[in-house]
């Protein structure tokens, strides 16, 4: 009499422990590099919209030989269609106006980020 002895389908232990070991392996090499490239695309977007704004600021000037008393009246004169969100502190409303060194000249000479810490290079994001 013959009996047919059949392996039983599935995975052993050690080959679970294996693959799992690999993809542990290959998720500590992505994390790092995802999370720095979503800090260095932040520091790029906020370096635009700042560039954005001050240049709005500018054109401002050179139409009305004055600065805007708020950052508000770049969006009512049509400078800007809204007031970018700062994309460190995720809100419109964080940030710092700088007047001019002659208060006559108006309320909003320069713009910087109002956000704490430092970024990828090393620099503070109010220095911006």
């Amino acid at each position: 009499m013959r009996t047919a002895t059949r392996k039983p389908a599935g995975f052993t232990l050690i080959e679970l422990i294996v693959v799992m070991l690999i993809i542990a392996l290959l998720a500590s090499i992505a994390v790092p590099r995802y999370f720095g490239s979503v800090q260095k695309s932040k520091d790029a977007v906020l370096k635009e919209d700042l560039s954005l704004i001050r240049d709005a600021l500018d054109k401002y000037y050179g139409d009305h030989d004055k600065y805007p008393s708020t950052l508000d009246d770049l969006v009512s004169r049509n400078y800007l269609r809204s007031i970018p969100r700062d994309p460190i502190t995720e809100s419109s409303s964080t940030w710092v106006a700088v007047p001019p060194d002659d208060p006559e000249t108006g309320g909003v000479f320069d713009v910087h980020s109002g956000a704490d810490g430092k970024a990828a290079d090393g620099s503070d994001y109010k220095e911006w």
